[in-house]
């Protein structure tokens, strides 16, 4: 490589951005954990953050195609390792440094102690070069079933053309798309790869997810709003809706991937795409394949060549152990005794059966399950941001929470990227969020889920839920607060519970799942009769169905 290149690809064809993701990329070749990409406007000085040996790092990525990188940068930086409080960073340039920035440098070290770095293009070229530094930085090691589901999906690629895979979250369905992948590109290296996603963020994940999978002789890169390079070798991640202008101008992939597959409904961009590139091998990952209406992914990507459920998963070990509250002792009974008779829709009974739940009392329970869990990490899902504000404010006044955060669409990104960078860090220890963290976010640490009056989706539930179901060293179980406010709500959690218990010949025997009402009362009356109103768990708000009678 020349020095102005790293991971196959010419830095000085690079954008300010993509030279960011290229630094975060040698960062986890270099054994960095954590790390997190938090570059755009008002990042307050810090590109990247991340920690090695268990020490904070920030980095500042300066592009630059002719000149030197000068002081202001350094400035910048400890301006990031302020916020982060962190005491080692790093300078990353395409160039090289000014005598002002080196002495800049020089100077806080012998002053502070703090440990700076200034690294070069050609000097992190030159380490990625070097054969004592391994192809890979993170090849999984695929568990029995997702074995399986590789074998399957080669199998149906081979014979059909397309595939679906179907895969509860937390059970690693980017690490088998990426080993399909990276299987895909060892015997044609030339051949090109398009992974599809719906939202920037998804893209910004996936790509760092894919990492993982490939070695460091594939180039990756994205495609989205701005960021629109000319070249797309190796592994292209985008947006549907800018990937269907490149599709359109002649971009050929060979292989398309796409993530969280329901959203490819029968018309639309996706199906655009499909249609022109029928050459072109066919995946869908998901891990919640309903849809909002009657379409049937399966038509795009065939029937599913692999599925392994929440449950399943449970039961075989493969997630976290589950401690699950639920909370039903908000049951208005004055109105379940004088209106028994009546028919009511889903919403007009939750409307009027379930009585709202204090914050307060939602805080103290979650104090009472913080205090029994080992190196606690929570986060606590809104349905509101009015309500998710009202709910930071109160959480951040206990002592032990006093940095809790906020975490809504509404904020700017770069903000989103840092208060989730501080929470993968330990440095936020309650995240509350509003209609995020649902797809594409991997914080494996996470051990306690409370659910604070949302509605109910299937989809979301799963989802959300799935947020503290991944496996981590040290990680007990997770415990889930669940505050209901809806009977599809009840519904789903007495299916779930009904289905980790089942198939006793097949539970992992380290497990110990338990979904516990903590009213007796509202355990009886639900249970005798949610379980006889079939499909409730699916249904819309105007479905109607008769109240049950209660003595």
């Amino acid at each position: 490589m020349s020095e102005l290149s790293m991971f196959g690809r010419s830095l000085a064809e690079t954008s300010p951005a993509a030279f960011a993701r290229l630094v975060e990329r040698f960062l986890w070749h270099s054994g960095f954990q954590e790390v997190s990409n938090v570059d755009g406007s008002g990042d307050g000085g810090a590109d990247l953050v991340g920690a090695l040996e268990g020490q904070p790092w920030v980095v500042q990525s300066k592009w630059k195609i002719n000149g030197l990188v000068d002081e202001d940068a350094v400035t910048e930086l400890i301006a990031g390792m302020q916020k982060y409080n962190a005491r080692r960073g790093a300078v990353a340039t395409t160039r090289g440094f000014s005598q002002k920035a080196k002495a800049r440098v020089e100077k806080l070290v012998r002053d502070t102690g703090l440990e700076i770095f200034l690294w070069t293009g050609g000097m992190m070229s030159s380490y990625l070069d070097d054969p004592s530094t391994a192809s890979r930085f993170g090849e999984p090691q695929l568990r029995p079933y997702q074995i399986d589901a590789f074998q399957a999906i080669q199998g149906d690629l081979r014979m059909k053309g397309k595939s679906l895979l179907v895969l509860a979250t937390g059970l690693g369905k980017t690490v088998i798309a990426g080993s399909v992948i990276d299987s895909f590109l060892a015997t044609s290296p030339d051949r090109k790869v398009l992974v599809l996603a719906h939202t920037r963020e998804l893209v910004e994940q996936l790509e760092r997810s894919l990492w993982r999978c490939l070695p460091k002789t594939v180039p990756t890169q994205q495609l989205k709003g701005d960021e629109k390079p000319d070249a797309l070798p190796g592994v292209t991640v985008a947006t549907v809706q800018t990937a269907i202008g490149y599709v359109r101008s002649g971009f050929r992939p060979d292989l398309i991937v796409v993530d969280e597959a329901h959203h490819a409904g029968g018309d639309g961009q996706y199906a655009d795409i499909f249609s022109m590139t029928p050459d072109a091998l066919r995946l869908g990952v998901t891990a919640t394949p309903w849809r909002g209406d009657a379409f049937d992914v399966a038509h795009h990507f065939g029937q599913a060549s692999f599925k392994l459920g929440i449950e399943e998963g449970m039961r075989l070990g493969y997630l976290s152990d589950v401690r699950y509250e639920l909370y039903c002792d908000n049951i208005d009974w004055d109105f379940v005794q004088a209106q028994s008779e009546n028919s009511y829709s889903i919403g007009e009974l939750n409307a009027r059966l379930f009585l709202p739940f204090r914050d307060e009392r939602i805080r103290d329970l979650l104090v009472s399950a913080w205090n029994k869990t080992v190196n606690p990490r929570a986060i606590v899902f809104c349905q509101s941001i009015e309500h998710a504000r009202r709910m930071t404010a109160l959480l951040s006044a206990v002592p032990f929470w006093a940095s809790a955060e906020l975490i809504h669409n509404e904020l700017r990104a770069t903000e989103q990227k840092s208060r989730l960078a501080r929470f993968r860090l330990g440095q936020i220890p309650v995240l509350v969020a509003v209609d995020m963290l649902n797809e594409g976010v991997d914080i494996p640490d996470v051990n306690i889920v409370c659910f604070a009056r949302v509605t109910h989706s299937r989809r979301i539930f799963v989802q959300q839920l799935g947020r503290g179901l991944r496996l981590s060293p040290g990680k007990e179980f997770v415990t889930v607060l669940d505050f209901v406010g809806d009977l599809r709500r009840v519904a789903a959690t007495l299916s779930l519970r009904q289905s980790v218990a089942g198939g006793l010949e097949d539970l992992y025997l380290g497990a110990s799942h338990t979904f516990e009402f903590m009213s007796q009362e509202s355990e009886s009356f639900f249970t005798e009769w949610i379980n006889d109103a079939a499909d409730l768990e699916t249904q819309a708000d105007q479905y109607r169905l008769n109240f049950p009678s209660y003595n």
